[in-house]
Order: C-alpha cells, then sequence, then structure tokens
C-alpha cells in the first residue's frame, strides 16, 4: 500500500482570528426574559389574580436572574398568604423558565 499523497492529505484549518458569533448582550438577553416573564405572568397568573382583586408588577430582574416582583390590591394586604402567592408565582415562572433561580416580593 502506497502513503497518501500530501495533496490528498492536506485538511484545511480554520483560520485565524474569526470573530465569534453574534450573540445577544447581555442587555438584550435581559430584556428578552423580562418579556418572556411577562407573557407568563399575563397568561397564567394574572387570571387568578384579577379575579380575587389583586395584581402583580414586575419590578425586574438583576444579573442573577432573580426576579424582583410588588404585589397590588388585594395581595398586598393579605399578609399570610404574600409568602405563598409568592411562592405560587414562582412554581408557575420558573416551570417555563428555568433560567430563573427564584422570585422575590419587594415592597
Amino acid at each position: 500500500m502506497r502513503p497518501p499523497s500530501s495533496e490528498t492529505t492536506r485538511l484545511s484549518a480554520p483560520p485565524m482570528n474569526t470573530p465569534a458569533p453574534d450573540r445577544p448582550s447581555s442587555e438584550e438577553r435581559r430584556s428578552a426574559l423580562l418579556k418572556r416573564i411577562e407573557d407568563v405572568l399575563d397568561r397564567q397568573v394574572r387570571p387568578e389574580l384579577t379575579a380575587d382583586g389583586g395584581d402583580v408588577e414586575l419590578v425586574g430582574v438583576d444579573e442573577d436572574n432573580i426576579v424582583q416582583v410588588r404585589l397590588l390590591g388585594a395581595c398586598l394586604g393579605c399578609g399570610s398568604s404574600v409568602i405563598t402567592t409568592v411562592m405560587s408565582i414562582e412554581k408557575t415562572i420558573k416551570l417555563e423558565l428555568p433560567e430563573v433561580r427564584f422570585l422575590e416580593a419587594i415592597p
């Protein structure tokens, strides 16, 4: 068996200094996550809360994917149910958006 010629075995190396593929900036990722959270809130959370005279405001998402919400209306005055409500909202959001670490209610 004869060795292959150099012309047939030459592999082309990827070019050096090729630009990295375009990736969304952290601000773009954060904005997209906020939009997706609002969608989950609108579809799955707000209908139940508004039926009981409450609501939830999405305040923000920090760089660690911790979501801040503010309970409004009847939800605001329910002391013991605040924890239950926040846990329920967190569970609903995390089912669709597992990148969310946790949810915290702020005054």
